[in-house]
């Protein structure tokens, strides 16, 4: 009779085993600072392999409230490998003037955030940081205002881009999510 613990970590070091072999997606091959400190993360090294949500936000948004369901998501499905990553931009009508300091605060002193921010970042066509153009390569729109979604799978490969309108919570999001995981 097969020890299922053995079994278990058997298939464990075998997952591992591919992810560390699994060349980096395009989409993801991006260093990126996190909000408000030195430390940068390599996209493919820290999230590839689950599902992310990657999203442009502001502090200053008729759209801002959507950041409660981003974080409503991120707490549902993390533990399932979801990841919802923030790329705050002051592209639209100055709506995210702070510094990276006050963004950090302010999304956690009234949104509790705990999913990954990162760096401010430009994200319209023509000055978009690589991340926003490589998404818009892929086949997504450039955002056209603060709160655009996209939803990569865990191969890191573009699924679905939503407009600012596409509540993170809507059942259109929350069913492609369901998919992926």
């Amino acid at each position: 009779m097969k020890n299922p613990l053995l079994v278990l970590s058997l298939a464990a070091m075998a997952t591992a085993a591919s992810a560390e072999t699994r060349p980096c997606a395009p989409l993801l091959d991006h260093e990126m600072r996190r909000l408000a400190s030195d430390e940068t993360v390599h996209l493919c090294d820290a999230y590839q392999g689950q599902v992310i949500l990657i999203v442009n936000t502001a502090s200053r948004c008729g759209f801002t409230p959507q950041y409660e369901g981003l974080e409503a998501l991120y707490r549902a499905y993390r533990d399932r490998g979801l990841v919802v990553l923030g790329f705050p931009s002051n592209d639209f009508m100055n709506q995210e003037p702070g510094t990276e300091e006050e963004i950090s605060e302010f999304c956690r002193l009234t949104y509790s955030i705990e999913f990954p921010m990162f760096e401010k970042v430009q994200v319209r066509k023509g000055e978009a940081h690589p991340l926003f153009q490589r998404l818009a390569e892929a086949g997504a729109a450039y955002p056209k205002w603060n709160f655009y979604k996209y939803l990569i799978d865990r191969e890191g490969r573009l699924v679905e881009h939503y407009s600012s309108m596409i509540a993170p919570d809507s059942k259109r999001v929350t069913a492609a999510i369901e998919r992926l995981l």
